[in-house]
């Protein structure tokens, strides 16, 4: 059993040319991952933003979900966890084959456990990553509702883009918040592995009770995380060869070179 997990792509942050040439270097990767067996799990923010509204889906990435439509046939069990930029959807995820997770995911694998989540924040309790509280204004049903009635599809996803580009951050990148919940969390919960996306610095944390793996942000460096034979490592994508490589120090300014 072989799996990706990807995060942070957020196609439409960038402009056309480079939105465009993200889209297909994501569709190259689903081309590897199919001819390879390889199983992907979208970790959240595929989108940089995306509102369903009833009757509205979002042309962003049409192409990119088309592709993945066409790889669920044959490749099933597929998550796509939302992310705080792309968690406003209906049912279009799942009609493209995803199995679809507001929250996280507790999976089992080759005798190996897996605690998957965006990492923005968990409403469950039990495992103390408190949601922010704009992002919980904006989960809230009755703001959705309002929203929804107060912009038609269109303009919302043209506001959700533009408060996009006002809050996304990617200088002063904070590790400290997740790398320490992490290491709590496996403290207190049998997990061989936590993997999250969100503050898009890729790293791999080896502590004694289990391992901490951060996608990072593939916009930003190409990287994701391979499970394969019983191990999860980083490794960033070469578009020009087309296969995954290791990030040799298990951290993002490797990916960087």
């Amino acid at each position: 059993m072989k799996l990706l997990f990807l995060s942070d792509v957020h196609l439409g942050a960038l402009s056309d040319a480079e939105n465009s040439n993200l889209e297909n270097e994501i569709i190259q990767i689903i081309n590897f991952c199919e001819s390879n067996n390889y199983t992907i799990h979208i970790l959240g923010d595929l989108f940089d933003y995306w509102m369903e509204f009833p009757n509205y889906i979002p042309p962003l990435g049409k192409k990119l979900l088309n592709r993945f439509t066409e790889y669920h046939k044959t490749k099933t069990g597929g998550l796509f966890i939302t992310g705080n930029h792309d968690y406003w959807t209906k049912e279009h995820f799942r009609d493209c084959g995803f199995d679809v997770e507001y929250e996280y995911r507790l999976l089992n694998k080759d005798n190996k456990s897996f605690f998957l989540t965006h990492g923005d924040g968990i409403s469950d309790s039990r495992y103390l990553l408190e949601r922010p509280l704009l992002h919980r204004i904006l989960r809230n049903s009755g703001f959705v509702k309002l929203f929804q009635t107060i912009f038609s599809g269109a303009t919302g996803n043209h506001v959700m883009k533009t408060f996009s580009e006002l809050t996304r951050n990617n200088r002063d990148l904070n590790t400290k918040r997740l790398s320490e919940w992490a290491k709590n969390t496996l403290k207190t919960h049998s997990f061989d592995y936590i993997i999250t996306g969100h503050d898009h610095v890729p790293r791999k944390e080896t502590f004694s009770s289990g391992t901490y793996i951060n996608t990072g942000a593939f916009y930003l460096y190409k990287s994701a995380a391979i499970y394969n034979k019983g191990v999860v490592n980083l490794v960033t994508w070469d578009n020009d060869n087309m296969i995954f490589k290791p990030i040799s120090n298990n951290s993002y300014e490797s990916a960087l070179q």
